[in-house]
């Protein structure tokens, strides 16, 4: 048994088709707002690392600033996924970017795994369009920290929360060994918080049948090694089991 899902959103955006296009068309582009580290070969593939998931999509539409729709075959499992975008430029240097996404879910708990993957969207398309309103034209160091696998997430999430903040807040904290995080919770939900900074998206969230994650963007000079290695440290000092 699965499902076939589609979804999709209506973003308006402080920035010019061009570079909409440079940040959802080239890999630097996707590694300031999305997940992990993205190779992009133009009208052919996209290719994405995050920790052990490699995926490759297949380009099937590529009009520069203006429509991109790449997804994935089948795999063993059944599984696909595509995503579509579609850029119009509107007065003032404002762009309308609408972002669809569809394919199916394989296996009997498929609407949990849709429940989860729409949380998780939720928040890349949020980040998609803090990058462009703060940050279009900049490309970050994305950086990927996991903590302890997540026994009670209602407890980590509070726990996470207290830490960090809510939707709104003002947020200031220190991580170990790192500059001082300093800046607004830009989104939440259940599932997910959202930081942005003067030089930084700071992303926290919950690992679908996993570990907590932070899934950072970083706009300044950076070790990737040791900045994620902090990351681990904060996540696990926490005590978010």
């Amino acid at each position: 048994m699965g499902h076939e899902f589609s979804s999709s959103e209506e973003l308006t955006v402080q920035a010019a088709p061009d570079e909409v296009w440079a940040a959802i068309a080239t890999g630097p582009g996707i590694d300031s707002w999305f997940m992990g580290r993205n190779e992009v070969d133009p009208g052919q593939t996209v290719r994405q690392a995050f920790g052990g998931y490699t995926p490759e999509h297949t380009v099937s539409a590529w009009e520069p600033g203006a429509r991109l729709v790449y997804g994935s075959g089948p795999a063993p499992d059944g599984r696909t996924v595509a995503f579509e975008f579609l850029i119009e430029g509107r007065d003032r240097g404002s762009t309308v970017v609408r972002v669809a996404t569809s394919g199916f879910l394989p296996g009997d708990d498929w609407a949990d795994e849709f429940e989860a993957m729409t949380r998780g969207n939720a928040l890349f398309l949020r980040t998609l369009a803090t990058y462009l309103d703060h940050f279009a034209g900049r490309f970050a160091t994305p950086v990927t920290a996991f903590g302890p696998m997540i026994t009670d997430w209602p407890r980590t999430r509070v726990k996470l929360v207290a830490a960090i903040g809510r939707d709104g807040d003002r947020v200031r904290f220190s991580p170990d060994g790192l500059p001082p995080v300093d800046g607004v919770v830009y989104f939440e939900n259940s599932d997910t918080i959202g930081i942005r900074a003067d030089d930084a998206i700071y992303r926290f969230m919950r690992g679908f049948r996993g570990p907590v994650m932070a899934c950072h963007h970083i706009f300044s000079d950076i070790s990737p090694e040791s900045t994620e290695q902090a990351w681990r440290a904060w996540l696990n000092a926490k005590d978010l089991t």
